[in-house]
């Protein structure tokens, strides 16, 4: 039981939510247009649960080899750092999970496309086979691409860009305008939560030779781009609200602008990095809630 809670603990259940927050905007936009098929749904969900924690894992991995989980870490022990679980080990239940994503990705591929559409299968197929590489690419090898200050870029275009437009794709077969504005607004949004962490931990990431955007750019910049992100992200939201208005059901989204705009006062005052973790998880939910306010006052 012990190692299963472990296992559970290195999978990062917290960052789950966030990662199928795409997922349930674009289905809802498939189901405003008749499009909305139910294992289409849950096999996405599934798949994309698993690229989260394949990614996980691998980052627990890799930062774990290459020492920068240490002990000026400021967020929680993860399982390599704190020697619960082996190198060895992750490794291999990360070759299970690479597995799992293929298996989940291929049920996915045929239950939306079947064998009628062989150009979006063969595209989709290798989307897949690049998530599963950069999943794992993000913090392992030498050249990992998290060290190199390209990690908000990936997480813009895999949480936003693909995750709502490609999930909607699966549903509709073709792309829609209207996947857009709400694609942008998650990916910024994710981007800043990335940016966030990152901002938490530069101190240790500057002793490790961790090059992330904040490193390169330095605790006053990261702020300013912080606050452009969300603030970008509001814009472009209210900028869909208004397109696509068709009644004041349609706005509903804007509640979470609340915890938004509280959430940039705080990080704007904030002089301790560790006290911008507890942010992490308010704007990772605030995310979530924008996604599912917007999916769903479409529909209303």
């Amino acid at each position: 039981m012990k190692n299963i809670f472990l296992w559970i603990s290195a999978m990062r259940l917290r960052t789950l939510p966030l990662s199928i927050s795409g997922i349930i905007l674009a289905s809802c936009f498939a189901e405003y247009n008749g499009l909305f098929n139910l294992k289409v749904c849950g096999l996405a969900i599934l798949t994309t649960l698993s690229f989260q924690i394949l990614s996980n894992l691998a980052n627990d991995y890799g930062d774990g080899l290459k020492g920068t989980d240490n002990e000026d870490r400021i967020g929680p022990k993860r399982a390599i750092q704190s020697g619960a679980i082996s190198p060895d080990d992750m490794f291999n239940a990360i070759k299970i999970n690479v597995l799992i994503c293929i298996g989940l990705s291929t049920a996915l591929i045929f239950s939306a496309f079947g064998v009628k559409h062989l150009l979006l299968t063969i595209i989709f197929f290798l989307l897949g086979a690049f998530s599963v590489i950069a999943a794992i690419r993000y913090t392992v090898g030498n050249n990992a691409y998290g060290y190199k200050a390209l990690g908000d870029v990936f997480v813009f275009i895999f949480f936003g860009l693909v995750s709502i437009i490609g999930c909607y794709v699966l549903y509709a077969k073709k792309i829609d305008h209207v996947v857009f504005l709400p694609a942008i607004t998650v990916g910024l949004l994710s981007t800043a939560v990335l940016n966030l962490n990152n901002m938490r931990d530069i101190a240790s990431d500057t002793k490790a030779n961790k090059i992330t955007l904040v490193v390169k750019l330095g605790s006053k910049k990261a702020k300013l781009y912080h606050k452009t992100l969300i603030i970008l992200a509001i814009v472009l939201s209210s900028l869909f609200g208004i397109l696509y208005y068709t009644s004041p059901y349609n706005l509903i989204f804007v509640i979470a602008y609340v915890p938004l705009l509280i959430h940039l006062k705080t990080v704007h005052s904030n002089t301790e990095s560790k006290l911008l973790d507890p942010e992490l998880k308010k704007l990772a939910l605030t995310t979530v809630l924008l996604a599912v306010l917007m999916g769903t006052g479409h529909l209303l």
